[in-house]
Parts: C-alpha cells; structure tokens; sequence
C-alpha cells in the first residue's frame, strides 16, 4: 500500500473507555472513491472522526498515513492542511459569520494564500449553481436556520471550494427527500470529475452513489472491516441487506449477548419480587 494516499495499518480506537474499532486497515489511492457501509452503530463515523484528528477518538494501535507521512499524532487542522476534510452528519451552526467568509477563511487557511475576493466570489456562485443554491445563502450565518438539505447542501459547497485531496463524507445523504439528494450527489459527481479527489463516503443509502464510480466497497459490522468488494457490492447490499456479510461469529457474539441481558433482566424481576413480598 506504499502508493496509496491515505493509509490506515491495524488500526484500534478508544471512545470514552470503549474500544469502537479494531484492527482496521484500508488502503485509499489518488482519486479513487471508497463506500463504506454497515448496520448503526458499526463504528463508521468513528473511522471517519479518527481520520480527521477529533481529539476524542484517540488510537489505543496502529498508525494512519497520508501521501507517505504519518499524521498518528497530527492535530484536526493539520489534517486539513494536508488536504483531508470532513463532512459532519448534523453540520454545526455558527452566528455570526457568513457561509462566504467562513469558506474564503478556510480556504486561505489550507492553501495558506491570500485569497482575492471577486475571483472567489465568482468561483463560489458556480459551486452554488451546482447545488441549486440561492446566491443570498453566502451571506447568511453559517447554517443558522438552515434546512438540513441546505446544511447538506453547504458542506458540499465547502467541499467544491475547497478540492481536498481526500474527502470523507459522513452520511451526507441522511434526512433529505429525493431531490436534495439528487442534488448533493451532483455536487460530489462535480467533485469527482473536476477536482479528481479521494472519496471516502459513509453511508446507509445507495441513491447517492448512483451517479458515481465506486471503486471499493467495505462492509463494517462492530467495529471491523468484514468485506470488500468493488462497486458492485452496492448493488447486492441494496437488495439483500447487511446480513450475508455478517461473520457467524459476529452473530454468535450478539445471540449470547442478548441471551446474557434477558437473564439478567430475569433475574432482577425476581429479586425485586422478593423485595416485595410477591414470592
């Protein structure tokens, strides 16, 4: 994997005391596009979240690379220096500070260039033509009041400014009705084409991806890559579901917790019982 962009070897990661992942390793070339899918609560956003450097999400092993440096210890912004970014499910709103200002500040803190105003501008009401955006959405405050399909809409608009090296897109498709979907899946189609960046899409949905090339697709079942496959797999998991990629073991694992829980549960009922008086 010594070519590929972005590089995560045997990779193991801690939330809040809790091992999410476990001996993840993906291998991301220049310009490919990855999906990767799985049942709630797979640990899929933690991946991405690990690979953007949120301090909460810290390696308990392994170690991440991007274009052959080893960023295991870099910080978020350093990150995106590189030319790594994130697209957040529930995309936070800022007062503020308008939707032009915070992109034309981003975009001047990762190409670390003065950025001139009228051709960013100009650059910008393209992007928003794209995505069927309303040009007075720049100077409202960053996602006050936004919809979520114009919060969605803005973090692909983000996206298109910025022409990222890699972009990880964390369920950017969920809570919107066909059409914005369509939409958001036009701007990455424009992102795909024209800028020729790495694409990691986390996703439960394949209407997205049905204008896209997909190179790789990875199944994650509790915290573990347990297939890959190409752009085809899609397809399968859109008619079939998750449930032929889940390992027996897996599904062992989970038959005995939940025998476990009832159990106990059982075994409570009958202690408050006693409590009682009722036995």
């Amino acid at each position: 994997m010594a070519d590929k962009l972005l590089e995560i070897q045997n990779v193991d990661v801690n939330v809040a005391g809790k091992e999410i992942l476990h001996g993840i390793s993906l291998g991301i070339g220049e310009g490919e596009t990855h999906v990767l899918m799985g049942p709630n609560g797979a640990g899929k956003s933690t991946l991405g979240y690990t690979l953007m450097g949120h301090p909460d999400y810290g390696l308990s092993g392994g170690r991440i690379f991007f274009g052959g440096e080893d960023i295991t210890e870099e910080s978020a912004d350093k990150r995106a220096k590189r030319g790594i970014f994130l697209s957040f499910q529930d995309p936070l709103e800022v007062p503020g500070v308008s939707l032009e200002s915070f992109i034309r500040s981003s975009l001047q803190q990762v190409t670390g260039e003065k950025v001139k105003l009228l051709a960013f501008q100009k650059s910008l009401e393209q992007a928003m033509d794209v995505l069927a955006m309303n040009h007075s959405y720049a100077e409202r405050d960053l996602n006050v009041g936004f919809s979520g399909g114009e919060k969605k809409k803005a973090e692909i608009l983000q996206l298109l400014m910025l022409k990222p090296r890699l972009a990880i897109l964390d369920e950017t498709d969920s809570g919107l009705d066909v059409d914005a979907v369509r939409t958001v899946s036009k701007g990455v189609e424009e992102f795909q084409k024209k800028v020729g960046g790495a694409l990691l899409i986390i996703t439960h949905s394949t209407k997205i991806l049905e204008s896209l090339h997909v190179d790789y697709t990875h199944v994650m079942v509790k915290g573990r890559i347990v297939h890959t496959g190409d752009g085809t797999l899609v397809n399968k998991i859109n008619e079939k579901g998750f449930e032929d990629f889940i390992p027996q073991e897996v599904k062992d694992a989970e038959r005995r917790e939940k025998l476990a829980q009832a159990a106990k549960a059982a075994m409570d009922a009958v202690k408050a019982a006693s409590v009682s008086g009722n036995l």
